[in-house]
């Protein structure tokens, strides 16, 4: 549940009383009529105009609205609180929207994501949303937040890393036995390469899985490099050492990929959840044969809902929803854990090694509250193999369940993490390994974080070079996050 906005301190009452003052000072003028001003730039009525509203339509009002900021709850609170905002704006490219909804368009449009859609495509994605470009903005919002579009991130798989930096250049270490560093060869790697061969292509995200990496593009293609299948346990099959376009994707449009241990999931930017490769179990999402490799449409409750963040594990997908009344998880196969609107933390599942929370080794079949975090606003949730990191708003970093990586007990309820505290750092992402070596049947437990400085600090075992860095004196495992020698700001 979100807390109700109080429009005395919100953005909403101030351009309210901009609007106040606007009115009041032009009360004896001649207003503008919007609609006679642009006469001379009527747009095809069967199509929306390309154009941005806010350069189509000279008004200070809807300027302010535009450029101030405002989220989608600030120009509900504007229609909720003040008539003139509820009436028809007379602006094109509907004269029947309403100011805040001409302004929430226009803030779409500046999205790199929604600029680049046809108008059927954002027309259909309007009416998944709700029928609001309010509620697009929303989705769009919290779509940015949650894969961290256009920002640094880190990613740790089983036995190799990626980082993926904010200009877009994609970074490499750790085990390649099987080419999964796209580097073009085979040989492990102890410190952080950059992937030449994306040069003049920019990357938004990327996922790691057992000897695969699928890296996606900010025009909607996928890449990946690895193993080309997922095999059988124990034997290797045909990899690719070298960045590949996905063709089966190529009709897709994805803005985020990730990769389980039986099956890849990807999300399209119109909200839309497309599973392939072998779904162990049927943990696919639709009913297709088990060994089907093309992608398909994730059946049932989730085709008529808004996608905004998918999370593959070893053998299910956790898809979060956007809905015009809040966040809705769906679980396919078993389940872990989901960050709430509110800052919340849920969890449910196999619950071994404490990587629930609950201060207890059973099952959950539901989400349940951490009660260990009730006092705490969580805004990053990190869920390991069977480790979890939470991220707090006031930057206090918990942990629970397998102290992986270092000869500790098992964390069976939320504790501070002391040794990530010892950094002195903001710490803004965290990615733990979550899944295992399916091949050879071995798990590489290691942890990367990325601090608001652009450092980044890597513990964990390390032989396979996952950590950045050459360990000394044969050790295998480096329990304290130490730099990883890469700049990440």
């Amino acid at each position: 549940m979100q807390r109700p906005m109080d429009t005395a301190d919100s953005k909403a009452s101030v351009v309210i009383k901009l609007h106040q003052n606007v009115t009041e000072t032009s009360f004896n003028s001649s207003p503008l009529n919007p609609a006679k001003d642009h006469s001379q730039r009527k747009c095809n009525a069967n199509e929306i105009t390309e154009q941005i509203p806010l350069a189509a339509n000279p008004s200070i009002l809807l300027h302010v609205l535009s450029s101030y900021e405002m989220g989608p709850n600030d120009l509900a609170a504007l229609e909720g609180t003040c008539k003139f905002f509820r009436r028809p704006a007379n602006f094109e490219p509907d004269a029947a929207l309403s100011l805040p909804e001409v302004a929430a368009l226009d803030t779409c449009c500046q999205k790199a994501m929604f600029k680049s859609m046809k108008n059927e495509e954002k027309e259909k994605l309007k009416q998944r949303c709700g029928g609001s470009w309010k509620l697009v903005l929303g989705y769009l919002l919290v779509g940015e937040k949650n894969y961290r579009r256009e920002k640094s991130q880190v990613i740790a798989g089983p036995g190799h890393s990626i980082i993926v930096t904010k200009k877009g250049d994609v970074y490499s270490f750790g085990t390649n036995s099987s080419g999964q560093l796209g580097l073009g060869n085979t040989e492990d790697q102890f410190k952080p390469c950059l992937i030449r061969s994306l040069q003049g292509i920019r990357i938004t995200q990327a996922t790691v899985g057992s000897m695969r990496t699928m890296l996606v593009s900010d025009t909607g293609s996928v890449y990946t490099f690895g193993q080309d299948g997922f095999g059988v346990l124990g034997s290797l099959g045909t990899y690719t050492s070298s960045p590949k376009l996905l063709e089966s994707l190529k009709e897709i449009f994805v803005v985020q990929a990730s990769i389980g241990g039986y099956f890849s999931a990807v999300l399209s930017r119109e909200g839309v959840v497309y599973t392939f490769s072998w779904g162990h179990d049927e943990r696919l999402g639709h009913c297709s044969d088990l060994t089907d490799v093309q992608p398909r449409l994730l059946s049932g409750l989730l085709e008529n809902a808004p996608v905004v963040q998918i999370a593959a594990a070893n053998c299910y997908l956790i898809v979060l929803a956007y809905q015009p009344t809040g966040m809705l998880v769906y679980s396919v196969g078993c389940g872990r854990g989901v960050l709430a609107l509110d800052g919340r933390v849920f969890t449910w599942g196999r619950g071994n090694r404490g990587c629930l929370g609950h201060d207890v080794e059973q099952c959950e079949s539901l989400p349940r509250e951490v009660v260990g975090l009730k006092d705490v606003k969580a805004r990053h949730l990190s869920a390991g193999y069977y480790t979890t990191f939470v991220i707090a708003d006031n930057g206090d970093v918990y942990s629970f369940g397998q102290a992986c990586g270092a000869k500790k007990a098992n964390v069976w309820s939320p504790k501070l993490a002391t040794w990530i505290a010892a950094l002195n750092e903001q710490v803004v992402q965290i990615s733990a390994t979550n899944t295992y070596d399916r091949i050879n049947q071995e798990f590489h437990c290691h942890t990367l974080a990325l601090a608001e400085s652009g450092r980044m600090y890597s513990f964990g075992e390390g032989t396979e070079g996952q950590l950045g860095v050459r360990l000394a004196g044969g050790e295998k495992v480096r329990s304290a996050p130490d730099r990883v020698d890469i700049d990440l700001a």
